[in-house]
């Protein structure tokens, strides 16, 4: 069992360091309820829902109706909404470790991967693509869409933001298979970092897969926790 005091020995993941990066300031429990918000404004979803230890966001996707998210947790907490939330196509995503997520879940909930929450202080300035790239920022409501188009004019990289109070919450940055490897990642994320710097925003936020770990790491991101994943599979 996690105990609801515990902060950073809780959320250490293997290899970092359990205190917030300088560049951050902000605690977990805020750093994650941000993220949520941030998330919803970018996915188009009904904000969530504050519950206890985190939040509710009803997604309305097949295979991902609901999902929850606790910044702060035991097993005590974590019964009630295993038990009430089992409906196929339910998520739980818990800042600390899988193995405890594991344990504190009954046997029907599959894990999927773990993501990591990380965070940044935003700074301004943009790199040109390399040739015969160029880049587009537009908006969709409040989300800022930064892409990289090839010489036809597809989009081969693109990412989000949204923001969350003073926070940038990055989302959905994604490089087309066949223009991978040529920098176009770092493009949009530097392309939303300035937008972020020049609209006020301070710190960034995002959760990043394994992979995406080692690429906004090298770009200056910190990871402050690892996220553990669980949900119950929907024919």
């Amino acid at each position: 069992m996690i105990d609801k005091t515990e902060t950073a020995a809780a959320l250490q993941v293997a290899g970092t360091t359990p205190a917030l990066s300088r560049s951050a300031r902000i605690a977990v429990p805020e750093l994650v309820m941000a993220w949520g918000r941030g998330w919803a404004v970018s996915r188009g979803v009904p904000d969530p829902v504050a519950i206890a230890g985190g939040f509710r966001a009803d997604v309305g996707l097949r295979g991902h109706r609901v999902r929850y998210v606790l910044h702060t947790w035991d097993a005590d907490l974590l019964e009630p909404i295993a038990r009430q939330a089992a409906a196929p196509g339910t998520w739980i995503k818990t800042a600390g470790r899988a193995s405890d997520l594991r344990r504190a879940l009954p046997a029907h909930w599959a894990m999927d991967n773990s993501g990591y929450l990380m965070t940044t202080r935003f700074t301004a300035g943009t790199d040109d693509p390399p040739s015969p790239y160029e880049t587009r920022i537009t908006t969709d409501g409040d989300v800022v869409v930064a892409a990289v188009l090839d010489d036809s004019g597809e989009v081969a990289a693109s990412g989000r933001l949204a923001p969350a109070g003073s926070c940038g919450v990055i989302d959905q940055v994604e490089t087309a298979p066949a223009h991978r490897r040529r920098g176009l990642g770092t493009t949009v994320m530097r392309m939303l970092s300035d937008h972020a710097v020049r609209n006020g925003l301070g710190t960034g936020i995002l959760v990043a897969t394994e992979d995406g770990r080692s690429l906004y790491g090298v770009l200056g991101w910190a990871v402050q926790c690892e996220i553990a994943v669980a949900y119950i599979r929907e024919a």
